[in-house]
């Protein structure tokens, strides 16, 4: 009787296991580009898992995969949920990678006093930021704009994401990306679902 009880309780254990790493949005640890493409969707939705205080985002972070999310719960769930997520994250690695952006070529990095240096598609450019850790919101300024975006928290690191018009300025005027086509289809896919965020997730 009480190999059977214990057999039952390993089982049931086993089942809650799996449907903790599969079932709420992580992604399990792998060298596949397939996960790197499709990263978490622990961040789906901005207001869930935000990162922290302020000197949270201190330090040098690299591009690790594509970030999507959305503004609320209503909005990612009349978008289809997790499987449009992961269907923009998918396109986004495609125009990504035509773009040429890499872990190599874009990072950002953030220091004390509130200063920030970056490059995008090997574009190097700085300013200052702001950063408010208790809806999320961030804003970069460079010497000729202010680029408003949203950070949270990824399963592997730090998502940053803006909307459709503050992306396009990112990748066209600071990043200097000629390949048009590429930015107008990132443009439009964060236009494609009410309340949509892209961009990338970054890690140290």
């Amino acid at each position: 009787m009480k190999k059977t009880i214990l057999t039952l309780f390993a089982a049931t254990a086993l089942m809650l296991s799996s449907c903790m790493t599969t079932g709420m949005g992580t992604t399990p640890t792998t060298t596949s580009s397939s996960s790197d493409v499709l990263g978490s969707v622990l961040g789906a939705v901005l207001s869930n898992v935000l990162f922290g205080g302020s000197s949270g985002i201190l330090g040098s972070w690299y591009y690790n995969a594509p970030d999507v999310a959305f503004t609320t719960e209503n909005t990612l769930t009349s978008a289809g949920g997790t499987s449009t997520i992961n269907s923009m994250s998918s396109s986004l690695a495609s125009n990504y990678s035509s773009i040429g952006i890499n872990r190599s070529n874009t990072f950002f990095t953030f220091l004390e006093g509130n200063k920030f240096s970056a490059k995008v598609n090997d574009i190097p450019f700085s300013g200052t930021y702001t950063y408010n850790p208790q809806n999320g919101e961030i804003v970069l300024k460079t010497s000729t704009e202010s680029i408003k975006g949203n950070v949270t928290r990824t399963a592997r690191g730090m998502g940053l994401i803006f909307d459709a018009k503050q992306m396009t300025n990112l990748l066209q005027k600071e990043g200097k990306v000629s390949n048009a086509a590429a930015v107008e289809a990132i443009g439009k896919l964060a236009q494609s679902a009410n309340g949509a965020r892209v961009g990338f997730e970054l890690t140290k």
